[in-house]
């Protein structure tokens, strides 16, 4: 399944989360690495639903874009 993931940038690092699953937090100091330490922290979840018969829930967040006119 493909989830929409939110990172951001931190002063020292990057912290990413995924909407679907906001407990689900993972930091790192290259894009790259956040996205592994995002990934394996859901991954980790998802084993623990299954573990405890419950089903994993189908990605439901979107992503879009407005833009802001500023004065």
């Amino acid at each position: 399944m493909r989830y929409a993931i939110v990172i951001e940038k931190a002063r020292y690092n990057y912290a990413a989360y995924c909407p679907d699953f906001p407990s689900c937090v993972a930091t790192g100091k290259t894009i790259e690495e956040v996205k592994q330490q995002l990934s394996e922290a859901l991954v980790s979840h998802f084993e623990g639903l299954i573990e405890n018969n419950e089903p994993i829930p189908a990605p439901s967040a979107q992503l879009g874009y407005i833009e802001i006119q500023a004065s």
